[in-house]
């Protein structure tokens, strides 16, 4: 499970020309689902997101966490981050679960995610084309992968 997190200002996600979630202050979190991943994948992964020391403290270092400064999360499925260009110019998405088994993880990601934080967590919808629109703050962007860890 692979995830491009994101620090920004602010977020939203607009499918059919409705905003279906946005965020302030917070973590856009792109979120890919390989064959293989499990719920330990989920909860890792996850849990890494919620806890990542990247907002900056009074000091203004990156020593604050999603949780210590009790921002936003705005969660997109993105099954092309499992992409493999290793090969040719077009990508292979043949490494992507398929959606019958990726949506539960992307569920569970979502709910595991809210009970970290304590909060609810804004999403897109599993599937459907989507316009992100963000302000990066920073820039800050990780790529974070539970296989990778």
């Amino acid at each position: 499970m692979r995830a491009v997190v994101q620090r920004v200002t602010s977020a939203s996600v607009t499918i059919d020309g409705i905003v279906r979630g946005e965020i302030g202050a917070g973590l856009v979190i792109l979120l890919g689902i390989a064959e293989g991943d499990t719920a330990d994948d989920v909860r890792w992964l996850a849990e890494k997101c919620a806890a990542l020391r990247i907002f900056a403290d009074d000091a203004n270092a990156m020593n604050r966490s999603l949780v210590d400064i009790g921002g936003g999360a705005l969660v997109i499925s993105q099954f092309t981050l499992i992409a493999s260009c290793r090969k040719g110019s077009r990508p292979s998405f043949h490494r992507a679960a398929k959606p019958a088994g990726a949506r539960p993880l992307y569920e569970q990601f979502l709910s595991h995610l809210s009970a970290v934080l304590g909060r609810p967590v804004a999403c897109g919808e599993f599937g459907a084309m989507m316009q992100v629109a963000l302000v990066n703050d920073g820039p800050v962007t990780i790529v974070v992968d539970s296989r990778e860890s």
